[in-house]
């Protein structure tokens, strides 16, 4: 398997040398070496194929090698910890291994997806945790690898206890977050490659739909939410839908744009913080999303 990250998994410190400093070592040195070797027996007795990995696994990697992961270290989520697997999913495919370009990029589609229904709050993932994958190789779709395993990865540091969150939220809180989510996933989902609307009309018209009707599926789950700013919220995002809605059945490019820039300010995330705290939810805009609607 690949890891599309910047850490790779190689095996961990080996038990058997750390137990062979013992004989030359005095008292308090035997002391350091056989804590020393216990801890390298952990790692050892620790060590699971990336084959294996299952979802809510919490694992460090071995090493910061490039290229494909073999194990890495399984730990119990309360200890410190580099990643943790939130989501997995299988590739259909034949015999022939499909490229690397199309593997990665049905982890980009799955991936987000697969992992907003383990941790379905994005807003209160912890600072630095980014969204990677395990893919197979050419190697190992050979053996009948189809696995992709989708990880959150501490960029920085560590992380420290389960993102598991989706048990602990309450039902008005998982609708809200179902219907949040699905309408950025169509947003960034259905970004045309195009960077004008003129070259690819057909393209953002397509976008602006889907936009459109996650933003109706959101605001008709709202309406069953008690609270102020939750409907406040809701007729925000109604009018929004409208303009996406009118984006998307624009006869030219001036018409979209016309349409296009009230529908983008209108989904702003930073609309929903109020809301967000009535339900007891996140309220901080995670600094990437504030990025693209402050530009």
């Amino acid at each position: 398997m690949t890891v599309r990250a910047a850490r790779r998994s190689l095996r961990g410190i080996s038990a058997a040398a750390a137990l062979l400093a013992i004989g030359a070592a005095g008292c308090s040195d035997v002391s350091d070496a056989v804590d020393s070797a216990k801890d390298g027996a952990k790692k050892v007795a620790r060590q699971r194929s990336v084959f294996s990995l299952d979802t809510g696994d919490c694992y460090n990697p071995g090493g910061k090698a490039e290229g494909t992961a073999y194990t890495v270290e399984i730990v119990p989520c309360a200890e410190p910890h580099v990643g943790q697997v939130v989501g997995e999913f299988t590739i259909d495919g034949g015999a022939k291994y499909p490229g690397d370009g199309k593997i990665s990029a049905a982890a980009d589609t799955r991936c987000p997806v697969e992992a907003q229904k383990y941790a379905p709050d994005t807003w209160a993932l912890p600072k630095g945790a980014e969204l990677f994958y395990y893919t197979p190789t050419k190697e190992s779709w050979t053996t009948g690898d189809r696995a992709v395993s989708c990880t959150y990865t501490a960029q920085k540091g560590t992380l420290s206890g389960t993102l598991d969150t989706v048990k602990s939220l309450k039902p008005e809180q998982l609708t809200y977050l179902k219907g949040a989510n699905a309408v950025y996933e169509a947003l960034w989902a259905n970004q045309p490659e195009a960077d004008t609307v003129e070259a690819d009309l057909a393209g953002y018209k397509a976008q602006a739909k889907a936009v459109g009707a996650a933003l109706d599926a959101h605001v008709e789950g709202l309406d069953g939410i008690a609270g102020a700013e939750v409907g406040r919220l809701r007729s925000t995002l109604a009018k929004a839908a409208g303009d996406w809605e009118k984006a998307a059945n624009a006869a030219d490019a001036d018409a979209f744009y016309l349409a296009y820039d009230p529908a983008f300010t209108g989904i702003d995330p930073a609309k929903s913080v109020a809301a967000r705290k009535e339900l007891g939810l996140a309220t901080t805009v995670p600094a990437d999303e504030a990025g693209v609607w402050a530009g």
